[in-house]
């Protein structure tokens, strides 16, 4: 008489659904913080683009954490005719898994360089 296989389905299901569970958690996390990555990029990016053009420095940290992610801290840097701007941050996550984030965005400074209109007058 052959044996019966009535147990193995629940055996299996009862180990694979954790693990893609498991496995979704990670990937979403990953995508979560790969997103917050790129607002950083961004919100440094801003604050860059306004401290080029001669902003106050309230005016380029609020360009910058206006695309940055929640709770992202914005450090400023003039080195000559250089603006610098960084951004700091922490993933969403406990413990471990609440990774630093950094992104700086470099612009040359507008005030003084000479430059005139696009069309050359």
């Amino acid at each position: 008489m052959p044996a019966s296989d009535d147990g193995y389905v629940t055996a299996e299901t009862a180990v694979v659904i954790p693990a893609l569970v498991l496995l979704f958690g990670m990937l979403l996390w990953g995508v979560m913080t790969a997103a917050a990555h790129i607002q950083c990029v961004d919100g440094a990016r801003a604050g860059a683009r306004a401290a080029a053009r001669g902003e106050t420095g309230a005016a380029v940290r609020s360009a910058a954490l206006s695309a940055a992610p929640h709770g992202a801290v914005v450090r400023t840097a003039r080195e000559g005719p250089l603006v610098r701007v960084r951004v700091h941050a922490r993933t969403a996550g406990p413990g471990p898994l609440a990774l630093r984030l950094d992104a700086e965005a470099v612009a040359m400074s507008e005030e003084g360089t000479g430059v005139g209109s696009l069309d050359g007058q």
